[in-house]
Protein backbone atom coordinates (compact mmCIF):
# COMPACT_ATOMS: atom_id res chain seq x y z
CA UNK A 1 0.00 0.00 0.00
CA UNK A 2 2.86 2.36 0.71
CA UNK A 3 5.04 1.89 -2.37
CA UNK A 4 6.00 4.96 -4.39
CA UNK A 5 3.63 5.68 -7.29
CA UNK A 6 4.26 4.23 -10.72
CA UNK A 7 2.49 6.63 -13.09
CA UNK A 8 3.49 6.36 -16.73
CA UNK A 9 3.67 3.56 -19.26
CA UNK A 10 1.55 2.86 -22.31
CA UNK A 11 -1.92 4.42 -22.57
CA UNK A 12 -4.79 2.05 -21.86
CA UNK A 13 -7.12 1.59 -24.78
CA UNK A 14 -8.78 -1.75 -23.92
CA UNK A 15 -9.54 -4.04 -21.00
CA UNK A 16 -7.37 -6.67 -22.67
CA UNK A 17 -4.28 -4.69 -21.67
CA UNK A 18 -5.34 -4.93 -18.04
CA UNK A 19 -5.77 -8.68 -18.28
CA UNK A 20 -2.39 -9.04 -19.96
CA UNK A 21 -0.81 -7.03 -17.13
CA UNK A 22 -1.96 -9.70 -14.67
CA UNK A 23 -1.09 -12.55 -17.03
CA UNK A 24 2.50 -11.30 -17.12
CA UNK A 25 2.86 -12.70 -13.61
CA UNK A 26 2.77 -16.31 -14.89
CA UNK A 27 6.13 -18.01 -14.28
CA UNK A 28 7.64 -21.48 -14.63
CA UNK A 29 8.04 -23.24 -11.31
CA UNK A 30 11.81 -22.78 -11.46
CA UNK A 31 11.25 -19.01 -11.27
CA UNK A 32 8.86 -19.03 -8.30
CA UNK A 33 10.02 -16.90 -5.42
CA UNK A 34 8.73 -15.78 -2.02
CA UNK A 35 8.53 -12.17 -0.91
CA UNK A 36 7.88 -11.28 2.71
CA UNK A 37 6.65 -7.96 4.08
CA UNK A 38 6.56 -7.07 7.75
CA UNK A 39 5.44 -3.98 9.60
CA UNK A 40 6.46 -2.76 13.05
CA UNK A 41 5.21 -0.01 15.34
CA UNK A 42 8.01 2.46 16.14
CA UNK A 43 7.67 4.04 19.57
CA UNK A 44 9.67 6.42 21.74
CA UNK A 45 11.15 4.49 24.67
CA UNK A 46 10.84 7.48 27.00
CA UNK A 47 7.04 7.70 26.85
CA UNK A 48 5.94 4.73 24.66
CA UNK A 49 4.25 7.10 22.22
CA UNK A 50 4.37 6.39 18.52
CA UNK A 51 7.16 8.23 16.74
CA UNK A 52 6.04 11.12 14.52
CA UNK A 53 7.70 11.80 11.19
CA UNK A 54 9.32 15.04 12.28
CA UNK A 55 12.06 15.71 14.80
CA UNK A 56 15.45 14.32 15.77
CA UNK A 57 13.89 11.06 16.99
CA UNK A 58 11.23 10.85 14.27
CA UNK A 59 10.58 8.45 11.44
CA UNK A 60 12.25 10.79 8.96
CA UNK A 61 15.44 10.71 11.02
CA UNK A 62 15.23 6.93 11.31
CA UNK A 63 14.98 6.53 7.53
CA UNK A 64 17.79 9.00 6.88
CA UNK A 65 20.20 7.37 9.31
CA UNK A 66 19.49 3.85 8.05
CA UNK A 67 20.17 5.06 4.52
CA UNK A 68 23.39 6.85 5.47
CA UNK A 69 24.78 4.04 7.62
CA UNK A 70 23.77 0.99 5.62
CA UNK A 71 23.79 2.02 1.97
CA UNK A 72 20.09 2.40 1.17
CA UNK A 73 18.91 4.79 -1.55
CA UNK A 74 16.56 7.51 -0.34
CA UNK A 75 13.23 8.07 -2.08
CA UNK A 76 11.69 11.48 -1.48
CA UNK A 77 8.31 13.12 -1.89
CA UNK A 78 8.08 16.90 -1.58
CA UNK A 79 11.48 16.98 0.09
CA UNK A 80 10.65 14.29 2.66
CA UNK A 81 12.34 10.89 2.71
CA UNK A 82 9.39 8.51 2.55
CA UNK A 83 11.04 5.22 1.47
CA UNK A 84 14.40 3.49 0.99
CA UNK A 85 15.58 1.04 -1.66
CA UNK A 86 18.40 -1.52 -1.81
CA UNK A 87 18.94 -4.82 -3.62
CA UNK A 88 15.30 -5.39 -4.69
CA UNK A 89 14.13 -4.54 -1.14
CA UNK A 90 12.36 -1.42 0.00
CA UNK A 91 11.61 0.14 3.37
CA UNK A 92 8.31 2.00 3.28
CA UNK A 93 5.94 3.75 5.66
CA UNK A 94 2.33 3.02 6.40
CA UNK A 95 0.14 6.05 7.21
CA UNK A 96 0.78 6.09 10.96
CA UNK A 97 4.50 5.55 10.61
CA UNK A 98 4.39 1.75 10.73
CA UNK A 99 7.85 0.77 9.51
CA UNK A 100 7.77 -1.88 6.77
CA UNK A 101 10.33 -3.98 4.99
CA UNK A 102 9.09 -5.14 1.60
CA UNK A 103 11.51 -7.96 1.03
CA UNK A 104 13.12 -9.07 -2.20
CA UNK A 105 11.70 -12.05 -4.12
CA UNK A 106 13.91 -14.86 -2.83
CA UNK A 107 14.36 -18.53 -3.67
CA UNK A 108 14.32 -20.01 -0.15
CA UNK A 109 12.97 -19.34 3.30
CA UNK A 110 16.51 -19.47 4.63
CA UNK A 111 17.25 -16.38 2.55
CA UNK A 112 14.02 -14.73 3.69
CA UNK A 113 14.94 -15.13 7.34
CA UNK A 114 18.47 -13.83 6.80
CA UNK A 115 16.96 -10.81 5.07
CA UNK A 116 14.56 -10.18 7.97
CA UNK A 117 17.35 -10.55 10.51
CA UNK A 118 19.64 -8.13 8.67
CA UNK A 119 16.86 -5.56 8.41
CA UNK A 120 15.98 -5.80 12.10
CA UNK A 121 19.63 -5.54 13.14
CA UNK A 122 20.07 -2.38 11.08
CA UNK A 123 16.82 -0.84 12.31
CA UNK A 124 17.56 -1.73 15.94
CA UNK A 125 21.01 -0.16 15.73
CA UNK A 126 19.62 3.17 14.56
CA UNK A 127 16.61 3.01 16.89
CA UNK A 128 18.96 2.56 19.84
CA UNK A 129 20.77 5.77 18.94
CA UNK A 130 17.49 7.66 18.59
CA UNK A 131 15.82 6.37 21.74
CA UNK A 132 13.26 4.38 19.74
CA UNK A 133 11.88 0.87 19.99
CA UNK A 134 9.93 -1.39 17.64
CA UNK A 135 6.92 -3.44 18.71
CA UNK A 136 5.64 -6.51 16.88
CA UNK A 137 1.88 -6.76 17.40
CA UNK A 138 -1.17 -6.44 15.14
CA UNK A 139 -2.87 -3.38 16.64
CA UNK A 140 -1.54 -0.46 18.67
CA UNK A 141 -2.10 -1.65 22.25
CA UNK A 142 -2.37 1.67 24.03
CA UNK A 143 -2.94 4.88 22.10
CA UNK A 144 -6.14 6.39 20.71
CA UNK A 145 -6.70 6.99 17.02
CA UNK A 146 -6.58 10.77 17.50
CA UNK A 147 -3.11 10.38 19.05
CA UNK A 148 -1.65 8.74 15.96
CA UNK A 149 1.01 10.51 13.86
CA UNK A 150 0.49 10.85 10.10
CA UNK A 151 3.21 10.44 7.51
CA UNK A 152 3.71 13.23 4.90
CA UNK A 153 2.54 11.33 1.83
CA UNK A 154 0.03 12.67 -0.68
CA UNK A 155 -1.57 9.28 -1.12
CA UNK A 156 -2.48 9.15 2.54
CA UNK A 157 -4.08 12.59 2.50
CA UNK A 158 -6.52 11.33 -0.12
CA UNK A 159 -7.29 8.15 1.81
CA UNK A 160 -7.62 9.99 5.12
CA UNK A 161 -10.33 12.22 3.67
CA UNK A 162 -12.19 9.39 1.94
CA UNK A 163 -12.06 6.53 4.45
CA UNK A 164 -14.61 7.89 6.98
CA UNK A 165 -17.17 8.14 4.18
CA UNK A 166 -17.22 4.40 3.52
CA UNK A 167 -16.51 2.69 6.86
CA UNK A 168 -16.12 3.21 10.57
CA UNK A 169 -12.60 1.80 11.05
CA UNK A 170 -10.67 2.99 8.00
CA UNK A 171 -8.50 5.44 9.92
CA UNK A 172 -7.75 2.75 12.49
CA UNK A 173 -6.71 0.44 9.66
CA UNK A 174 -4.39 3.11 8.31
CA UNK A 175 -2.68 4.13 11.54
CA UNK A 176 -3.18 1.49 14.24
CA UNK A 177 -2.62 -1.88 12.49
CA UNK A 178 0.45 -3.90 11.59
CA UNK A 179 0.67 -7.05 9.48
CA UNK A 180 3.03 -9.65 8.08
CA UNK A 181 2.44 -10.62 4.46
CA UNK A 182 3.75 -13.31 2.12
CA UNK A 183 3.80 -12.92 -1.67
CA UNK A 184 3.81 -16.02 -3.85
CA UNK A 185 3.98 -16.79 -7.57
CA UNK A 186 1.81 -18.96 -9.82
CA UNK A 187 2.45 -20.98 -12.97
CA UNK A 188 -0.53 -20.27 -15.19
CA UNK A 189 -4.14 -19.17 -14.89
CA UNK A 190 -5.39 -22.52 -13.60
CA UNK A 191 -2.64 -22.60 -10.99
CA UNK A 192 -3.42 -19.03 -9.95
CA UNK A 193 -7.10 -19.90 -9.52
CA UNK A 194 -6.43 -22.93 -7.32
CA UNK A 195 -3.84 -21.11 -5.22
CA UNK A 196 -6.22 -18.16 -4.84
CA UNK A 197 -9.06 -20.41 -3.69
CA UNK A 198 -6.93 -22.37 -1.20
CA UNK A 199 -5.33 -19.30 0.32
CA UNK A 200 -8.57 -17.34 0.49
CA UNK A 201 -10.37 -20.19 2.24
CA UNK A 202 -7.48 -20.61 4.70
CA UNK A 203 -6.82 -16.93 5.35
CA UNK A 204 -8.95 -17.00 8.54
CA UNK A 205 -6.73 -19.84 9.71
CA UNK A 206 -3.71 -17.58 9.29
CA UNK A 207 -5.60 -14.88 11.21
CA UNK A 208 -6.14 -17.32 14.09
CA UNK A 209 -2.64 -18.83 14.14
CA UNK A 210 -1.00 -15.40 14.09
CA UNK A 211 -3.62 -13.60 16.22
CA UNK A 212 -1.65 -11.00 18.13
CA UNK A 213 -3.83 -7.97 18.81
CA UNK A 214 -6.21 -8.47 21.75
CA UNK A 215 -5.88 -4.94 23.18
CA UNK A 216 -7.23 -1.50 22.29
CA UNK A 217 -6.35 1.56 24.39
CA UNK A 218 -4.84 -0.54 27.13
CA UNK A 219 -7.67 -3.02 27.64
CA UNK A 220 -8.73 -6.40 26.20
CA UNK A 221 -11.39 -6.21 23.51
CA UNK A 222 -12.75 -9.75 23.71
CA UNK A 223 -11.20 -10.40 20.29
CA UNK A 224 -7.86 -12.06 19.54
CA UNK A 225 -7.19 -10.07 16.36
CA UNK A 226 -8.39 -6.49 16.44
CA UNK A 227 -6.40 -5.89 13.25
CA UNK A 228 -8.44 -8.45 11.34
CA UNK A 229 -11.70 -7.23 12.88
CA UNK A 230 -10.97 -3.66 11.74
CA UNK A 231 -11.01 -4.78 8.11
CA UNK A 232 -14.68 -5.80 8.43
CA UNK A 233 -15.63 -2.12 8.81
CA UNK A 234 -13.11 -0.38 6.54
CA UNK A 235 -14.56 -0.26 3.02
CA UNK A 236 -16.92 -2.92 1.62
CA UNK A 237 -16.05 -1.92 -1.96
CA UNK A 238 -12.44 -3.06 -1.64
CA UNK A 239 -12.21 -5.56 1.26
CA UNK A 240 -13.47 -9.03 2.05
CA UNK A 241 -13.41 -12.68 1.01
CA UNK A 242 -14.24 -12.28 -2.72
CA UNK A 243 -16.86 -15.00 -3.14
CA UNK A 244 -16.60 -14.74 -6.94
CA UNK A 245 -13.15 -16.35 -6.79
CA UNK A 246 -14.90 -19.67 -6.13
CA UNK A 247 -17.33 -19.33 -9.05
CA UNK A 248 -16.97 -21.27 -12.29
CA UNK A 249 -15.07 -19.32 -14.90
CA UNK A 250 -13.00 -17.27 -12.48
CA UNK A 251 -9.68 -16.10 -13.90
CA UNK A 252 -7.62 -13.05 -14.72
CA UNK A 253 -10.41 -11.31 -16.63
CA UNK A 254 -12.94 -11.75 -13.86
CA UNK A 255 -10.49 -10.28 -11.36
CA UNK A 256 -9.99 -7.30 -13.68
CA UNK A 257 -13.75 -6.78 -13.72
CA UNK A 258 -13.69 -6.70 -9.91
CA UNK A 259 -10.86 -4.16 -9.88
CA UNK A 260 -12.67 -1.96 -12.36
CA UNK A 261 -15.58 -1.84 -9.94
CA UNK A 262 -13.33 -0.78 -7.04
CA UNK A 263 -13.59 3.02 -6.69
CA UNK A 264 -10.41 4.95 -7.34
CA UNK A 265 -8.38 6.88 -4.75
CA UNK A 266 -6.00 8.99 -6.83
CA UNK A 267 -4.16 9.57 -10.08
CA UNK A 268 -0.51 10.59 -9.97
CA UNK A 269 0.37 13.48 -12.27
CA UNK A 270 3.41 15.78 -12.43
CA UNK A 271 4.68 14.62 -9.06
CA UNK A 272 1.35 15.17 -7.29
CA UNK A 273 -1.61 13.08 -6.24
CA UNK A 274 -4.87 14.13 -7.88
CA UNK A 275 -7.75 13.29 -5.54
CA UNK A 276 -10.27 11.25 -7.53
CA UNK A 277 -11.55 9.21 -4.57
CA UNK A 278 -14.82 7.47 -5.37
CA UNK A 279 -14.50 7.86 -9.13
CA UNK A 280 -14.64 4.99 -11.64
CA UNK A 281 -11.60 3.60 -13.44
CA UNK A 282 -14.01 2.64 -16.23
CA UNK A 283 -14.81 6.33 -16.65
CA UNK A 284 -11.08 7.08 -16.63
CA UNK A 285 -10.63 4.61 -19.51
CA UNK A 286 -13.38 6.44 -21.40
CA UNK A 287 -11.72 9.83 -20.85
CA UNK A 288 -14.57 10.88 -18.55
CA UNK A 289 -12.78 11.35 -15.24
CA UNK A 290 -14.12 14.73 -14.01
CA UNK A 291 -10.79 15.76 -12.48
CA UNK A 292 -8.82 14.87 -15.64
CA UNK A 293 -11.30 15.48 -18.48
CA UNK A 294 -10.36 13.86 -21.78
CA UNK A 295 -7.27 12.18 -20.32
CA UNK A 296 -6.78 8.43 -20.58
CA UNK A 297 -5.01 6.31 -17.96
CA UNK A 298 -1.61 4.72 -18.49
CA UNK A 299 -0.50 1.30 -17.30
CA UNK A 300 1.16 2.94 -14.31
CA UNK A 301 -2.28 4.17 -13.25
CA UNK A 302 -3.55 0.61 -13.43
CA UNK A 303 -0.59 -0.72 -11.42
CA UNK A 304 -1.36 1.87 -8.73
CA UNK A 305 -5.09 1.14 -8.79
CA UNK A 306 -4.46 -2.59 -8.25
CA UNK A 307 -2.82 -1.70 -4.91
CA UNK A 308 -5.93 0.11 -3.66
CA UNK A 309 -8.03 -3.02 -3.18
CA UNK A 310 -7.59 -4.76 0.16
CA UNK A 311 -9.18 -8.24 0.08
CA UNK A 312 -7.93 -11.03 2.32
CA UNK A 313 -5.87 -12.30 -0.62
CA UNK A 314 -4.87 -9.84 -3.32
CA UNK A 315 -3.86 -10.64 -6.88
CA UNK A 316 -1.24 -8.47 -8.54
CA UNK A 317 1.39 -10.22 -10.63
CA UNK A 318 1.62 -12.55 -7.66
CA UNK A 319 -0.69 -13.50 -4.81
CA UNK A 320 -0.49 -11.61 -1.50
CA UNK A 321 -1.45 -13.39 1.72
CA UNK A 322 -2.89 -10.65 3.94
CA UNK A 323 -4.51 -12.35 6.96
CA UNK A 324 -1.79 -12.32 9.64
CA UNK A 325 -1.13 -9.92 12.49
CA UNK A 326 2.29 -8.39 13.00
CA UNK A 327 4.50 -10.37 15.33
CA UNK A 328 8.03 -11.37 16.34
CA UNK A 329 10.89 -12.49 14.10
CA UNK A 330 9.73 -16.12 14.24
CA UNK A 331 6.31 -15.10 12.89
CA UNK A 332 7.89 -13.48 9.85
CA UNK A 333 9.57 -16.71 8.86
CA UNK A 334 6.67 -18.94 9.92
CA UNK A 335 4.09 -17.16 7.77
CA UNK A 336 6.05 -17.56 4.57
CA UNK A 337 6.90 -21.15 5.53
CA UNK A 338 3.20 -21.92 5.98
CA UNK A 339 2.17 -20.63 2.57
CA UNK A 340 5.21 -21.87 0.65
CA UNK A 341 4.74 -25.31 2.16
CA UNK A 342 1.09 -25.42 1.11
CA UNK A 343 1.40 -23.90 -2.34
CA UNK A 344 4.84 -24.57 -3.82
CA UNK A 345 4.72 -28.39 -3.87
CA UNK A 346 2.24 -30.13 -6.16
CA UNK A 347 1.21 -32.85 -3.71
CA UNK A 348 0.85 -30.36 -0.86
CA UNK A 349 -1.24 -28.02 -2.97
CA UNK A 350 -3.53 -30.90 -3.94
CA UNK A 351 -3.89 -31.89 -0.28
CA UNK A 352 -4.57 -28.29 0.73
CA UNK A 353 -7.33 -28.02 -1.87
CA UNK A 354 -8.87 -31.25 -0.57
CA UNK A 355 -8.90 -29.71 2.89
CA UNK A 356 -11.09 -26.75 1.85
CA UNK A 357 -12.84 -27.64 -1.39
CA UNK A 358 -16.09 -28.74 0.23
CA UNK A 359 -16.49 -25.62 2.36
CA UNK A 360 -19.49 -23.57 1.31
CA UNK A 361 -19.68 -19.83 0.89
CA UNK A 362 -21.54 -19.70 4.20
CA UNK A 363 -18.77 -21.75 5.86
CA UNK A 364 -16.09 -19.38 4.62
CA UNK A 365 -18.04 -16.26 5.58
CA UNK A 366 -18.73 -17.49 9.11
CA UNK A 367 -15.12 -18.50 9.56
CA UNK A 368 -13.98 -15.04 8.47
CA UNK A 369 -16.36 -13.49 11.01
CA UNK A 370 -15.41 -15.79 13.87
CA UNK A 371 -11.62 -16.12 13.54
CA UNK A 372 -10.76 -12.56 14.68
CA UNK A 373 -12.92 -13.03 17.76
CA UNK A 374 -12.31 -16.59 19.02
CA UNK A 375 -9.28 -17.61 16.96
CA UNK A 376 -8.61 -21.35 16.85
CA UNK A 377 -11.85 -22.05 18.74
CA UNK A 378 -13.81 -21.12 15.61
CA UNK A 379 -15.52 -23.96 13.78
CA UNK A 380 -15.89 -24.78 10.11
CA UNK A 381 -17.72 -27.69 8.49
CA UNK A 382 -18.07 -29.47 11.84
CA UNK A 383 -14.42 -29.11 12.89
CA UNK A 384 -12.58 -26.70 15.12
CA UNK A 385 -10.12 -24.39 13.43
CA UNK A 386 -7.47 -25.85 15.75
CA UNK A 387 -7.98 -29.26 14.14
CA UNK A 388 -7.85 -27.73 10.68
CA UNK A 389 -4.63 -25.99 11.69
CA UNK A 390 -2.98 -29.28 12.61
CA UNK A 391 -3.85 -30.73 9.21
CA UNK A 392 -2.78 -27.66 7.28
CA UNK A 393 0.55 -27.37 9.08
CA UNK A 394 1.25 -31.06 8.52
CA UNK A 395 0.59 -30.56 4.80
CA UNK A 396 2.84 -27.51 4.79
CA UNK A 397 5.62 -29.44 6.53
CA UNK A 398 5.38 -32.24 3.96
CA UNK A 399 5.52 -29.64 1.20
CA UNK A 400 8.65 -28.00 2.61
CA UNK A 401 10.37 -31.35 3.09
CA UNK A 402 9.55 -32.26 -0.52
CA UNK A 403 10.91 -28.91 -1.72
CA UNK A 404 14.24 -29.87 -0.17
CA UNK A 405 15.70 -26.37 -0.08
CA UNK A 406 18.66 -26.85 2.27
CA UNK A 407 20.80 -24.38 4.16
CA UNK A 408 24.55 -24.67 4.71
CA UNK A 409 23.95 -27.04 7.63
CA UNK A 410 21.84 -29.35 5.47
CA UNK A 411 18.51 -28.43 7.09
CA UNK A 412 15.36 -28.01 5.03
CA UNK A 413 12.82 -25.23 5.51
CA UNK A 414 10.33 -27.17 7.65
CA UNK A 415 11.87 -25.97 10.92
CA UNK A 416 10.39 -22.54 10.37
CA UNK A 417 6.96 -24.07 11.05
CA UNK A 418 7.89 -25.01 14.63
CA UNK A 419 6.20 -21.96 16.26
CA UNK A 420 2.97 -22.72 14.41
CA UNK A 421 3.06 -26.38 15.38
CA UNK A 422 3.28 -25.31 19.02
CA UNK A 423 0.30 -22.96 18.62
CA UNK A 424 -1.78 -25.63 16.88
CA UNK A 425 -0.94 -28.28 19.46
CA UNK A 426 -1.72 -26.09 22.47
CA UNK A 427 -4.43 -23.86 21.04
CA UNK A 428 -2.62 -20.92 22.68
CA UNK A 429 -2.13 -18.08 20.20
CA UNK A 430 0.17 -15.08 20.68
CA UNK A 431 -2.93 -13.11 21.71
CA UNK A 432 -3.78 -15.69 24.38
CA UNK A 433 -0.22 -15.50 25.68
CA UNK A 434 -0.43 -11.73 26.04
CA UNK A 435 -3.84 -11.86 27.69
CA UNK A 436 -2.50 -14.32 30.29
CA UNK A 437 0.38 -11.95 31.04
CA UNK A 438 -1.95 -8.96 31.20
CA UNK A 439 -4.33 -10.66 33.62
CA UNK A 440 -1.46 -12.17 35.64
CA UNK A 441 2.10 -10.85 36.04
CA UNK A 442 1.40 -7.49 34.39
CA UNK A 443 -1.41 -6.68 36.82
CA UNK A 444 -3.71 -5.52 34.01
CA UNK A 445 -1.16 -2.88 32.97
CA UNK A 446 -0.39 -2.71 29.25
CA UNK A 447 2.96 -0.96 29.62
CA UNK A 448 5.12 -4.09 30.05
CA UNK A 449 4.27 -5.14 26.48
CA UNK A 450 6.78 -2.61 25.16
CA UNK A 451 9.69 -4.44 26.80
CA UNK A 452 8.43 -8.00 26.63
CA UNK A 453 7.61 -7.96 22.91
CA UNK A 454 9.91 -5.33 21.42
CA UNK A 455 12.18 -6.38 18.57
Amino acid sequence: MAAPPSAGGDPITSKRQLVEWLEAGQKPKSAWRVGTEHEKFVFRIADRRRAPYEGPDGIGALLTQIADRFGWRKIEENGNVIALSRDDCSITLEPGGQFELSGAPLETLHQTCREANEHLEEARAVCADLGLGMLGVGFDPEWRQDEMPWMPKGRYKVMRRYMPKVGGRGLDMMTRTCTIQSNLDFGDEADMVEKFRISLALQPLATALFANSPFVEGMPTGRVSERSYVWTDTDPDRCGMLDFVFEDGFGFERYCDYLLDVPMYFAYRDGKYVDVAGESFRDFMAGKLPQLPGELPHMGDWADHVTTSFPEVRLKRFLEMRGADGGPWSSICALSAFWVGLLYDDAAQKAAWSLVKDWTQADRAKLRDDAPIVGLKAEVAGRTLQDVAKDAIRIARDGLVARARLDSAGDNEAGFLTPLEAVAASGVTPADEKLALFNGPWGRDIRPIYKAFAY
